[in-house]
């Protein structure tokens, strides 16, 4: 068995503050050699970084950030530091890692060499401060063992990462499943342990910030499928058609039908009941929970409509040859 024992640490964040306290203190014990990736912080970011000792690498101000874009940077910066490293833990700035995880992981990787990336389980720090914390958790609890993709938040291969050039970093929001797709496509697994890996501090409070990440979302699987909808995976395709069927299609039939024929309108409406329904009953059989199963699959078909506009925003920029902006949602 070979021992992955050179690891490094990229952490990414704009304006956390004591969230990225939180997070770099959880990693320094673990890991040697880290760097924090600040996308222009007007708060306190960078002092709490220097503070503890931690490297600092601001991203230029003349390039719009992505997330890809900041993980690559540190992941360049790492390895012309210390070349020797094997493999990098990548982390947000609102994350904190669990004490036991880099070391479950690290095993985990040294024990499959055929695995690239490894993840675990993520849980919501603040899961009852707001609805839309509490949906965010729930979108978190995802089926383990071989996935097709992982968050934000993994320990990754440095000679898997190298073989695909890392993150797109035209990307505004998907470039960690879209790095998965590309590792797939050379025969690399992703694998997602039951074991407990990070908390999140989504810390979202209104409407407003869950619509942006969701139009976030359909901007995400709208750019995946332009970029591989035509593989063979037909990536983001499903995702992609699913947004575009209940948030353009089944309401305009609604909208009309309403108006010519009552029956076509309450059947259509059915649709998006039994859709519901067959969320609820899904993720019921992971959770446990009939109120939040119920809550989760009434936002995953609301979700559909700021999805929607993620979606035309994506094609609108698209069609006029704009660089894509950066979509925040906090």
């Amino acid at each position: 068995m070979e021992t992955i024992n050179t690891l490094g640490a990229v952490v990414i964040g704009r304006n956390e503050g004591e969230r990225l306290r939180r997070c770099l203190q959880s990693l320094i014990t673990e890991i040697k050699h880290i760097v924090y990736v600040d996308s222009g912080s007007t708060d306190n970011s960078v002092a709490i970084a220097n503070e503890l000792g931690v490297a600092v690498v601001p991203l230029d101000l003349a390039t719009p950030f992505t997330a890809a874009r900041a993980r690559n940077t540190g992941f360049k910066f790492l390895i012309q530091q210390q070349p020797e490293l094997t493999a990098i833990q990548f982390i947000d700035g609102d994350c904190e890692i669990n004490s036991d995880w880099i070391s479950i992981a690290n095993t985990y990787l040294a024990e499959n060499p055929q695995v690239a990336i490894v993840c675990g389980r993520t849980r919501e720090r603040f899961p009852n401060a707001s609805i839309y914390n509490l949906l965010c958790d729930l979108e978190w609890d995802t089926p383990l063992g071989e996935t097709n993709a992982c968050g934000g938040v993994a320990l990754i291969l440095v000679s898997a990462f190298q073989e695909v050039n890392g993150y797109n970093p035209t990307l505004i929001a998907g470039e960690e499943p879209e790095m998965c797709f590309r590792l797939r496509q050379k025969n690399w697994k992703i694998w997602r342990l039951d074991a407990e890996m990070t908390l999140h501090d989504a810390a979202m409070t209104t409407i407003k910030q869950w619509w942006s990440r969701t139009k976030r979302s359909g901007h995400a699987y709208t750019e995946g499928c332009f970029l591989h909808g035509k593989s063979a995976e037909k990536y983001n395709l499903k995702e992609t058609k699913s947004i575009i069927i209940f948030a353009l299609i089944l309401p305009l039939i609604i909208i009309i039908s309403s108006v010519i024929i009552d029956s076509i309108f309450f059947a259509i409406t059915l649709l998006y009941i039994i859709q519901i329904i067959r969320i609820i009953k899904y993720k019921n059989l992971e959770i446990k929970s009939l109120l939040k199963a119920s809550l989760y699959g009434c936002f995953v078909i609301l979700a559909k409509f700021p999805q929607f506009v993620g979606l035309i925003s994506f094609l609108w920029q698209k069609l006029l040859g704009k660089q894509h902006k950066i979509i925040e949602y906090k």
